[in-house]
């Protein structure tokens, strides 16, 4: 199992893990194959998840630049071919109370709704490219787990309803069940928008519509090797060379430790888990989730969930510490148990699917899109903290503008610094468990 805090290197031609949106994906348009010999481009991206092929995107599309993309494995196969699927106006994972209180209500007004136009600006690359991802219909609700978590969540609505001028409706138990049957349906609340999709198949249409452009993707083409010289990036690749007067680092919660000094530090992987059930029958459905919105509760270690185009549960929440052992069985029967618990029409379902992917944390808890400190030319996206899926069209977007020499003028100045170090770097995990043990102790409070 790759862990990005310890392994040297992702791999080279990796297949993707396997997962749901594998199995039904389909057939992966085409790409470029390995990179052959030695070329020279203008911009480089290193990843080819949603960040790097929107990067590409923009860069052809609005710039008249054709990059070359390098992926380790295959197209798409970190977070962006196996997460969620969950689309919502957000940047990471704090919410309006938590913005406010850093950041203070203009600034937080301001990041917002650079996060609802990520979401529009996700809409609409769907219908440019004709992207066929099976897209369900918006709602997003978050529910109290625990009677005692209401009130947080009556808070939180009337700040996205005052401050932010959002929408977002406040559900009683009785009303929550409409969307949500089973156990801890203590209350709600739903945002307007936001929705669910399968996350690979979105990948896929990206690598279209950047083909279609001009950029060039290649798979199986792990940066090996990287030195500066006469003013050019040159990156070695196992098939070659190529080189680039910029780059743009797209690896997010991937990046290996040995690709670049100065990204050390600056992000944190976490292992998600994620259970997809057989498909279920009329009557299990309207006693689980007779309702397509998207869920997630009030957990610290959250648990988020939805119900599919073909009535299967999807169910996903904390996995392990480390790589080494995240393949254990007890993290799929520990989330088999949550799905039951919230569920007890569930009890008798099979789990046809179990796979996880690591989500990359920022220590404040918002992405940063950057140029990389003591590397001018080198830019970087990363700590979408589980909210990339929209909020990579504006990172794409931003990077692509700075590294054509055009860079735009961010909504606020948030997002566009290097993103801070975790303190202790080298005991991160220790940390991480130490947190785990707190959280599940506070999670399990009335």
């Amino acid at each position: 199992m790759y862990d990005p805090l310890v392994s040297a290197h992702p791999g080279h031609g990796e297949p993707h893990t396997s997962s749901y949106w594998a199995a039904s994906a389909g057939i992966q348009p085409e790409d470029d194959g390995p990179v052959r010999g030695a070329t020279e481009v203008e911009v480089a991206i290193i990843g080819s998840g949603y960040t790097g092929l929107t990067t590409a995107y923009f860069l052809a599309r609005e710039h008249g630049i054709k990059a070359v993309v390098l992926e380790a494995n295959q197209i798409a196969w970190g977070c962006s071919g196996r997460n969620g699927g969950f689309a919502r106006a957000s940047g990471g994972h704090l919410w309006p109370s938590e913005l406010i209180a850093h950041y203070g209500k203009s600034m937080a007004r301001a990041y917002f709704e650079e996060t609802r136009d990520a979401l529009k600006t996700l809409k609409r690359l769907i219908a440019e490219g004709g992207i066929d991802c099976d897209a369900q219909p918006d709602g997003v609700i978050k529910t109290a787990h625990l009677p005692s978590r209401m009130a947080g969540l009556e808070t939180e609505a009337q700040l996205f309803n005052d401050e932010f001028d959002f929408p977002v409706e406040t559900l009683s138990p009785q009303a929550l069940s409409h969307y949500h049957k089973g156990n801890e349906v203590y209350g709600g609340i739903r945002l307007p928008e936001g929705f669910g999709m399968h996350p690979l198949k979105l990948a896929w249409g990206y690598l279209r519509m950047a083909r279609a452009a001009g950029a060039r993707v290649h798979p199986a083409s792990p940066v090996v090797g990287w030195e500066r010289k006469g003013g050019r990036h040159l990156l070695q690749t196992p098939g070659g060379v190529v080189s680039a007067r910029k780059v743009v680092i797209a690896t997010n919660g991937y990046t290996s430790p040995e690709l670049h000094s100065a990204l050390r530090g600056r992000y944190m992987p976490v292992y998600s888990q994620i259970i997809v059930t057989r498909p279920l029958t009329a009557a299990e459905a309207a006693e689980s989730l007779p309702s397509s919105d998207s869920m997630i509760d009030t957990r610290n270690l959250l648990h988020y969930y939805r119900r599919l185009p073909d009535n299967r549960i999807m169910f996903g929440g904390p996995g392990a510490i480390s790589g080494k052992d995240a393949t254990h069985p007890r993290h799929k029967l520990s989330l088999l148990h949550a799905l039951v618990n919230k569920f007890p029409a569930l009890e008798q379902v099979t789990l046809e699917h179990e796979w996880g992917g690591w989500v990359c944390m920022s220590r404040d808890g918002i992405p940063h899109v950057y140029e990389v400190p003591d590397s001018p030319s080198v830019y970087c996206a990363s700590g979408y903290s589980g909210s990339g899926v929209s909020y990579t069209t504006v990172a794409g977007r931003r990077l692509a503008a700075m590294a054509a020499g055009n860079p735009d003028t961010p909504p606020t100045p948030l997002t566009q610094t290097p993103p801070p170090r975790f303190p202790f770097a080298t005991f991160l995990r220790l940390g991480q468990h130490l947190a785990y043990q707190l959280y599940r102790y506070q999670d399990a409070r009335n």
